[in-house]
This record gives C-alpha cells, structure tokens and sequence, in this order.
C-alpha cells in the first residue's frame, strides 16, 4: 500500500546526544524520564477537540507533582504469554526517550511496571500495590483479557484511570458501567466479524474450522465470527475447538481441526500457542486457508519460530505499522521510530511488531497527558481520553486515525487485511471502518 497524501501529524524527533542508562530488564522496575517534543503536530493537537487545558492553575490528584507524573502497568514478563513482554519493555524505553527530551509540561514521566506471568490473581495483587501503595495518578496498557477483567471494577471503584488496556476485549467501550477503563486496539468482534466476510467472499461454501482461547478474548472473536458469516451459514463451521492459557501445546486441537474436514482455518491464539498451531498444521500436512488473529502476527516472535515457508498466504488485519514491510522505510515516523530504537533499544530484535505497537499507543499517552496542562486530576485526564477527534499518531497505517467521546470508548475502529508472503506482511484492499462491538 502506498501512502498516498497522507501527512505527517508530528514534529521531526531530536535524538539525545548521551544514551540513556540500559533498560531494566527484571520483572519489576520504576523509571524517570524527561523530554523536548515529540508527537503532537498540529492534526494531533486540533484532534482533542474541546479540550482547553488549564495551565495557569495546578491542580493534581495522587501520582502527580510539579516534577513527576506516575503511571503503572502490569505485564507478562514471565510465563505462558511472556512474548508480550516486549510491549512493557517497548513502553518503559519510550518514557526513557520522552523523559531525556524534557518530560510532559516539565513533568518527567515514573514508570512502574509489573510481571504479572498472565495471571489474574497476580494482576490483582501488582495492581492494588499500584494504586494503594505507589500510588499512581493511572494504569496503562495493563496487558490481557483475563487480567484485565480481574481489575476493572476495582479500579473504577476506585476511580483511578485504567486506560488504553492492552486487550481488545469488547467490555472495554462501556463507558456508562466502567468510565475509567477504556480500550485502544480494535475490538475483537469487530476484527473478527472482518475475517469472516472475506472468507464467505472469497471461500464460499468452504468448511470452517476455529481454535480459540477460552477466556473472554476467544469468545469475543467467536461471537464476532459467527455474526460475521451470519446465520444462515453457521453451519459451515465444522468444527470449533478451545484450549487453555496454560496448555503446553495446541497439537491434539490441530489435529482434530484437520480431521473435521475444515479448509478454512480462524486461529485466536497468544504468540506461542498461535506459532505451535501453524508449524503442527505443515507438519501434518493440513493446508488450510489460514486467518490468524491480530494480536499474535510479529514476524520475529510468531512467524519465524513456526518457519516462515509454513506462513505464506496466512491472511490477518492490521491498524499499525510492520517493522518488517520495505514500504515504510522512508516514512517519517518510521525513521524516527528507527532513531528511537537505535538510541533507545539498540540490542532489541527490530523485525517484532510489539515494539512499534509499544510506540504507537505510548504516543497516545503522551498526547493526552499533554493536553491535560497543569490540570493534572483523574477526572480531567479522562476528559481528555474522551475527546479525541481524528487524532493522527505514529506508526499507525494511512487512514487510521482515534476516536473517541464520552459515549464512544473506542478509540481504533479500522483496520486493513494482510496477507504474509515471502518473509513480510502485504497489505491489501482498502481501510475497513466499523462501529465496534
């Protein structure tokens, strides 16, 4: 895909001359940074509509100082989704890179992160030590599903900002139940909802076969599949197979994919699982038209453990930039993103996709932080969150731009189909735009 007229919506980024000290790399680690100017452009600053900050009076809730703006997250450092790790790990160094330009509005940023391993009660425990004890002004990009559902009436209980949570989950745009949690990534059903159309344009008739996560993410992306091929063709689905976070593997479920006869294959995996499904599928000789989710498509972390001559023709959908696609190398935020890697992360494996997701909804923060000014209370920054209007930010594909207001807790609602060939991901069509859930 080419693109086209779209313009940059961010400032050139100046690189620190020194290196920041090496990342923390243990499963829990607290940084303060600082920053000159990054994201934020025009089109990103007029995209906060009706968001007139208060710079002249102060006025902060906890985690907040004249100096410092506190944010936690929890992750999987460890455990069965620990390639999702590279998202905390991608985040923290872009608070490194923003702290060394100055910070937002002379605020460093304190970024605590947890390893939860993926699960609940841990994410539990991290969070409450968060909010009681760290006491954060928000949680970002908490990471998962089950995680993050272990949380959620906690912290709108609590009334502390649980905001952009890693997890595409449907419940997240629920803004009258759950005003302080809100999404980032496209939802589930609608993601999935995009597969199923194109199969029934381009496999018609074809028997259907889908392996799935049995918590609330692999229920949203069935349900949404199944309403995507409508009632009058659920029945083409021959067989629809679950497995758990914390299954060793996922051959036996293959195995009995192939045996229903399917030659279309809906895969809702994490990266480890999603990788052992396509190597034992080739290995068993079963060659299916293959859909795999989005939240498990990075090159370096999925495709290549699995062999990437067992990944030609998978189809997905993206909202954001691949590392690995030759067509962005010259675009504006990919060369600064490029730069920050370099700078920042200079031993990262730059081919995983998870660090320019990690880029890209860090950007977000930072914007709406900075709009926030000196009126830094957890009320005003969900007011923020909740008045984007066509905000542009890096590394997210041509044509997508956030969204949100105080009904719509939505912000990506696009995205455009892929299909992996050779060793990188092609785009194909146009930007698919839907209302969510």
């Amino acid at each position: 895909m080419v693109e086209g007229g779209a313009r940059s919506a961010f400032f050139s980024l100046p690189i620190p001359d020194k290196l920041s000290d090496d990342l923390n790399n243990g499963s829990e680690s607290s940084v303060g940074i600082n920053r000159r100017s990054f994201v934020g452009g025009a089109s990103v600053l007029a995209g906060f509509a009706g968001t007139k900050a208060a710079f002249a009076q102060k006025k902060y809730s906890d985690g907040v100082t004249d100096t410092e703006i506190k944010l936690g997250h929890t992750g999987p450092y460890s455990g069965p989704a620990s390639a999702y790790g590279t998202i905390g790990k991608g985040i923290e160094a872009y608070w490194k890179m923003v702290n060394d330009q100055g910070g937002i509005n002379g605020r460093k940023i304190n970024f605590i992160t947890y390893d939860d391993g993926f699960s609940p009660p841990k994410t539990v425990e991290m969070v409450r030590k968060l909010v009681e004890n760290d006491k954060v002004f928000a949680t970002f990009q908490t990471l998962g599903t089950a995680c993050n559902t272990a949380i959620h009436k906690f912290m709108n209980q609590k009334k502390v900002p649980q905001l952009f949570v890693s997890t595409g989950a449907s419940k997240w745009g629920n803004p009258k139940q759950y005003p302080w949690t809100i999404g980032w990534q496209p939802d589930y059903i609608t993601e999935s909802a995009i597969y199923a159309k194109h199969i029934l344009d381009q496999h018609k008739g074809e028997k259907i076969g889908i392996l799935w996560l049995n918590d609330d993410s692999g229920k949203d992306y069935v349900s949404g599949f199944m309403k995507g091929l409508g009632k009058e063709n659920e029945k083409l689905v021959v067989s629809n197979v679950s497995y758990e976070v914390t299954d060793p593997t996922v051959e036996s479920q293959i195995i009995q994919l192939k045996s229903s006869g399917a030659t279309v294959f809906f895969c809702h995996a994490t990266p480890k699982h999603a990788s052992q499904a396509i190597r034992k599928a080739a290995d068993i000789g079963w060659k299916p038209s293959f859909y795999l989710v989005n939240v498990s498509i990075s090159v370096d972390s999925v495709l290549k453990p699995a062999g990437l001559e067992n990944c030609q023709g998978i189809i997905t959908a993206a909202y954001y930039k691949d590392p690995t696609d030759a067509q962005w190398a010259k675009s504006p935020d990919f060369v600064q993103w490029k730069a920050f890697m370099d700078k920042y992360m200079p031993a990262a494996n730059q081919g995983d996709a998870f660090y320019t997701y990690a880029y890209a909804v860090a950007a977000t923060m930072q914007e709406v932080l900075k709009r926030c000014g000196n009126e830094l209370t957890r009320e005003n920054l969900m007011k923020q969150v909740a008045s984007m209007k066509d905000v542009e930010i890096p590394l997210l594909l041509p044509g997508i731009k956030l969204n949100t207001s105080a009904t719509d807790f939505y912000p990506i609602q696009s995205m455009q189909l892929q299909r992996f060939e050779g060793d990188t991901w092609k785009l194909f069509g146009n930007v698919i735009t839907s209302e969510a859930g």
